[in-house]
């Protein structure tokens, strides 16, 4: 029956999505990473995940993923231990830019109760070298600042609170002060203003096409939530922790990030992911 039914799912993806473990593991930069297969109703994906650069949380995305985290039933206060990934869509796609799953807020089980810091070197991505203003007084691209209201809660907010400037007489009363902090404010000092905290213990990453990174709802937030960047993204570099990157399969994603889906509105049309397991 098992060979029946995977022979009845094989001629339902189309050959070109077809991904290989053999050749997988043979484009792994270290043999010695996790290698993940997640299998999906639109084909294959495999991650090798990247320990070394963001230890913790890859050891608590392989525990979600092979149900070593603890849940507790709020209607019979009994606990177990769900493969946590298992079934659920990719319930946010942006064609153009990532394909996202594992939100707690699609799956019944909801929220683990830990979430994890970030794992990000700020030095190593070069955001200590790049400032937030150029000469011209334009904004940095890394930033993605697209309006005045972005360009408040983005920069000023958190500058004012850094300065610990309150009211509105003390932002004129310091109002030179303020331009001059901020003409000389590096990317790494803006995020770290916003909550960030980065460590020079390990390297890390920029956010490129193929790369698997942890969404979150800001610094410190990292949960069992992901995505998967179809193109390069180089203002979440310094705001996500990357925790992996496709070794085969990017035809897969690609083709998962052909249709929109908008996480407000679940659509029956999102990808199912059948299973995300260590294979290695």
């Amino acid at each position: 029956m098992k060979k029946i039914l995977f022979a009845l799912l094989v001629t339902l993806v189309p050959s070109e999505l077809y991904a290989d473990a053999v050749t997988a593991q043979s484009a792994m930069e270290d043999p010695t990473n996790p290698l993940i297969l997640l299998s999906t109703s639109t084909g294959d994906i495999y991650i090798e995940l990247l320990p070394r650069e963001a230890p913790n949380n890859v050891e608590n995305f392989l525990a979600l993923a092979h149900g070593e985290i603890e849940f507790i039933n709020p209607n019979s206060n009994t606990s177990f231990q769900p493969r946590y990934f298992d079934g659920m869509q990719f319930h946010r796609v942006v064609p153009g830019f990532v394909v996202q799953a594992g939100s707690p807020y699609h799956n019944p089980l909801g929220m683990p109760s830990n979430l994890l810091s970030d794992e990000i070197n700020a030095n190593s991505l070069g955001l200590d070298q790049q400032q937030v203003l150029d000469a011209d007084g334009n904004f940095n691209s890394l930033l993605n600042i697209q309006s005045k209201e972005e360009f408040h809660e983005i920069l000023l907010k958190p500058l004012y609170a850094s300065l610990e400037i309150e009211s509105e007489a003390e932002m004129l009363d310091r109002q030179f002060e303020i331009f001059n902090t901020l003409n000389s404010l590096t990317i790494k000092q803006a995020y770290e203003n916003q909550g960030y905290r980065y460590t020079n213990e390990r390297p890390t990453r920029k956010i490129t096409r193929g790369i698997v990174a942890l969404a979150n709802a800001g610094p410190n937030q990292n949960g069992p939530e992901f995505f998967i960047a179809l193109e390069n993204s180089p203002w979440l570099s310094g705001r996500n922790t990357v925790i992996g990157k496709i070794v085969e399969g990017m035809e897969t994603a690609d083709a998962i990030g052909n249709t929109e889906i908008d996480p407000v509105n679940p659509s029956r049309f999102a990808t199912l992911i059948y299973s995300l397991r260590r294979i290695n």
